[in-house]
């Protein structure tokens, strides 16, 4: 999801389906233990889809809460996988109307980012799996659900894991020292549970969440002297 910047009003998000439509939300088998997969397509219904036609290789999408529009953008990855690992090339078009497909070299995949133009919207993706066992596929990403739901506030509304992790650090490490966990601002909190997880409470507005973002920021700066990046993307004035 895409936290949109509301000026403090009401609090507002985007999926990529609200963008794209449902000619976005399909996903096909293709030989090779290939899958292709529309930009709105929820990352579970990818790795579910993989895990039905005996694809290994993207279980580990089973533990991102996200579509794969927002992988493909920020090199979305979890249990030590991530998008670069398994992508063959990915179509976009920019604000010109211009269609092009990207290679996974030329995607620049780094740390929870791509290289490719802000104005590219992604549109769709194919992926390369390899053969597997259903059953044991489908116990792989059990193990996954369970250690989410041990570890992360999964029932709770968050847009999902907040700020990048530093290098050589953990951002929830980081945060949970500089005394944030539990700290609220208006509808907003940081997750008790996990503190890389911003919670709303019921009623935050999207200038709820960023103040709460912006003062764990300054703590943890205070603190550490490290400076943490924000993995959500926030759009809007």
């Amino acid at each position: 999801m895409i936290p949109v910047r509301s000026e403090g009003d009401r609090d507002a998000s985007l999926r990529n389906s609200d963008i794209f439509g449902r000619g976005f939300g399909e996903t096909r088998i293709e030989p090779d233990c290939r899958v292709g997969s529309g930009a709105a397509v929820p990352d579970l219904r990818l790795a579910k889809a993989a895990q039905e036609a005996g694809i290994a290789g993207l279980a580990f999408y089973r533990g991102i809460p996200g579509a794969v529009g927002g992988a493909l953008r920020m090199n979305g990855g979890a249990y030590g996988r991530e998008t670069k690992d398994i992508l063959v090339a990915a179509r976009g078009v920019d604000r010109a109307g211009v269609i092009r497909t990207y290679t996974n070299a030329e995607m620049q995949f780094t740390y929870r980012h791509c290289g490719v133009p802000d104005d590219v919207v992604f549109t769709e993706a194919l992926f390369q799996g390899a053969p597997g066992d259903r059953a044991a596929i489908a116990a792989e990403m059990d193990k996954i659900t369970e250690a989410r739901e041990a570890t992360q506030p999964v029932k709770s509304r968050t847009g999902g894991s907040t700020f990048k992790n530093p290098p050589g650090h953990k951002a929830w490490q980081l945060i949970d020292a500089a005394g944030c966990r539990g700290l609220v601002v208006g509808g907003a909190q940081v997750s008790q549970l996990h503190c890389n997880f911003l919670i709303n409470l019921g009623n935050a507005t999207a200038a709820d969440i960023e103040a709460l973002g912006e003062e764990v920021r300054r703590r943890v700066k205070d603190t550490s002297g490290v400076t943490l990046e924000w993995e959500i993307k926030r759009i809007g004035m």
